[in-house]
């Protein structure tokens, strides 16, 4: 079911932060914002909400970290107890490194992990570029029309208000 856009590209990262606030006090929601570098202030203006990413992070690190400590304790209590020089079997600062290096590998996999499936980012996905150079050079600003709700007109009036050097509507296979 292919889905249409309006692309607008701007010459500088200043009109084109001008433009996701003109847009976004018009009520028009952005679908995406290139640009060759970070822009200071974009992700606020467009309203973009905090990662919930490193909630991800700190439950893996515990789920890592408690398996770390059960497997060390089950095997060298109950399942395999060995007298080393007199040393209990519960040896706990014996566990740190162990615990330690688990939950950062364990950790780091489930964020990446979490990344990946999120931005549904996989092998053999296709790319969606809306316009040439958004990758390079271009500063591109992009309205998904939604629904009948969405008033082309008017989301034209306010790209070229903000100084857009080109508009044009896409379709692209979704």
């Amino acid at each position: 079911m292919p889905s249409s856009f309006l692309v607008a590209t701007y010459s500088d990262a200043e009109s084109l932060l001008a433009a996701v606030r003109a847009a976004t006090s018009e009520n028009f929601r952005v679908y995406d914002v290139f640009a060759p570098y970070p822009i200071h202030g974009l992700d606020h203006a467009m309203g973009v909400r905090r990662s919930r990413l490193p909630w991800v992070t700190f439950i893996a690190g515990i789920v890592a970290l408690t398996f770390a400590l059960t497997f060390q304790f089950y095997t060298t209590v109950l399942d395999w107890p060995l007298n080393v020089g007199g040393k209990p079997d519960n040896s706990t600062l014996a566990f740190v490194p162990i615990c330690f290096e688990l939950t950062v590998l364990i950790s780091g996999l489930a964020t990446v992990a979490a990344l990946f499936l999120r931005a549904r980012l996989y092998p053999g996905k296709s790319e969606l570029l809306f316009d040439e150079g958004v990758t390079n050079d271009t500063f591109a600003l992009v309205l998904r029309q939604r629904g009948d709700g969405f008033d082309v007109r008017r989301a034209w009036r306010v790209l070229e208000e903000s100084g857009a050097d080109r508009i044009r509507e896409k379709e692209v296979q979704a």
